[in-house]
């Protein structure tokens, strides 16, 4: 020990003391910066951790991966969506009646979805779940394969796989057909995306658009906002949503080598909703084009009885973050049951007091996790949550056969919402995502049906299985959890 303090000494003594003054300088004026952007407590305090922790490291990373035109481009994002509004002559107006099946709650959560999207809910949606890989794939398949008119798709990963490529090639060829093929994906999400299959669907007639490049020499660009949006439609009046991006483990594709296996939920809505999905790729891709181009969505008629859907965007451009807000809204308003499943689990504050609240009232609250996360940190920093909420009454699920990566909230049984968000920091922060509320017992009860179904293959974390955590583990997950805002 003695001998490595020598060591380090021994470095610190040859750095001249003009750059040492100079670093320390950095340091400040680096940590008087994630002090000023106010992201909240705990968030300020671990990069602050990590800037002094971390020498040199941390003061890049957060120069890299927090401040550098944040601000500037999540104004920029606002502006072109209320000019694309404007052009397109969509502007909120009062909120309409709601259907007199709904409870009082239930319409305030639909009011509330639709004053913060700008979106009007419509009715007369057929809702339906995939929520096998081989399923998905041939429902999306299908779905470009049947298209006529149009092919709009924007996903945060299209992976240079046997997947992503057979996707790719897919949409080429319906593009030289004639139709309007479209495709926008995420440069961080997408990176390493297949080149040479992109100028082939370019070629074709096909159009392709990256979102927020990462260019230092743009003024629009940030390492931490991206487009986590998953979104096809077809036509205007099929659509589909959800947690899946176009890979192999999404699939089911083995190819070459080992993929494994992720457990993930496909939303397909037929109807009017498809229409309101098509708005918010037509806003993405004026954004990401710079254009003034408006895009042309087939609107379907609203039709009697079906599903009720309230189509929800939500981003850093907003002033409210929708999905977050609807997230704690299903949480306070649940009367029976809330069930909740998602990949990655850093709750905010306001959302883990909710979870303890309604489990504290005598809300059945389950959430269902994986057991083993692909990012390393995800693991142990949703853990550090588990032993207040079991000791509040909720029960804890860990799904063992795959990587769980599906992303919804059932409340009592009546309503759910699927969508791209993962219940963290990132997607109630950072992240563009796309959500979809569906109002209808019938689907909730599919919705619960299938939840019920991968509880079956989990694991429930009990007080024992908590109070057998050994010192190390219990440690491991507060630096996790200590860490997680910078996840």
């Amino acid at each position: 020990m003695l001998t490595h303090l020598s060591h380090v000494a021994a470095l610190f003594e040859r750095i001249p003391f003009w750059a040492l003054v100079l670093y320390d300088g950095l340091v400040l004026a680096v940590i008087t910066l994630a002090i000023v952007r106010r992201r909240g407590f705990a968030s300020t305090l671990a990069w602050i951790f990590a800037i002094i922790a971390i020498p040199g490291a941390g003061v890049l990373a957060y120069l890299l991966l927090a401040n550098p035109h944040v601000a500037r481009t999540r104004r920029a994002k606002r502006q072109a969506t209320l000019e694309f509004r404007q052009r397109r002559g969509r502007a909120r107006g009062p909120a309409g009646e709601r259907p007199a099946r709904l409870s009082p709650a239930e319409r305030g959560v639909l009011r509330l979805a639709e004053r913060l999207s700008d979106i009007a809910p419509v009715g007369g949606n057929r809702a339906s779940l995939a929520s096998s890989n081989d399923e998905a794939a041939r429902r999306v398949s299908d779905g470009i394969a049947s298209a006529r008119r149009s092919i709009w798709a924007e996903y945060y990963m299209v992976k240079s796989d046997a997947t992503g490529r057979e996707f790719l090639a897919h949409l080429a060829r319906r593009a030289r057909e004639g139709l309007d093929v479209r495709l926008l994906y995420d440069a961080v999400g997408s990176w390493g995306i297949d080149a040479a299959a992109l100028d082939a669907l370019r070629k074709a007639g096909g159009h392709v658009e990256v979102f927020l490049p990462i260019n230092p020499l743009r003024r629009r660009w940030a390492v931490h906002l991206r487009n986590h949006r998953k979104i096809l439609v077809i036509d205007g009046n099929v659509a589909m949503t959800g947690g899946m991006n176009i890979g192999d483990e999404y699939s089911g594709h083995r190819g070459r080598g080992f993929v494994r296996a992720w457990r993930d939920t496909l939303l397909v809505l037929e109807g009017p909703a498809a229409c309101a999905l098509g708005e918010v790729f037509a806003e993405d891709w004026s954004f990401a084009t710079g254009t003034e181009e408006i895009l042309e969505v087939p609107r379907g008629a609203e039709e009697d009885g079906g599903s009720l859907v309230a189509v929800l965007p939500s981003g850093p451009d907003q002033e409210a973050n929708a999905v977050r807000l609807a997230y704690f809204a299903g949480i306070t308003s649940a009367v029976s049951r809330c069930w909740i499943a998602s990949p990655y689990f850093i709750p905010d504050g306001p959302t883990n007091r909710a979870l303890v609240t309604a489990a504290l009232r005598g809300v059945d609250v389950r959430i269902l996790l994986p057991e083993k996360n692909d990012v390393t940190l995800m693991g142990p920093a949703g853990r550090s949550y588990y032993a207040a909420l079991v000791r509040a009454g909720a029960r804890i699920f860990e799904y063992r056969p795959a990587m769980l990566h599906s992303k919804l909230m059932s409340i009592d049984g009546r309503w759910c919402l699927i969508g791209s968000a993962n219940v963290d920091v990132r997607s109630f922060w950072l992240n563009f995502e796309i959500s979809a509320l569906v109002f209808d017992p019938a689907f909730a009860a599919s919705v619960e049906a299938q939840f019920e179904k991968d509880l079956g293959e989990s694991r429930e974390i009990t007080p024992e299985i908590l109070s057998g955590r050994g010192f190390f583990a219990a440690l491991g997950e507060g630096v996790a959890r200590l860490m997680s805002p910078l996840l």
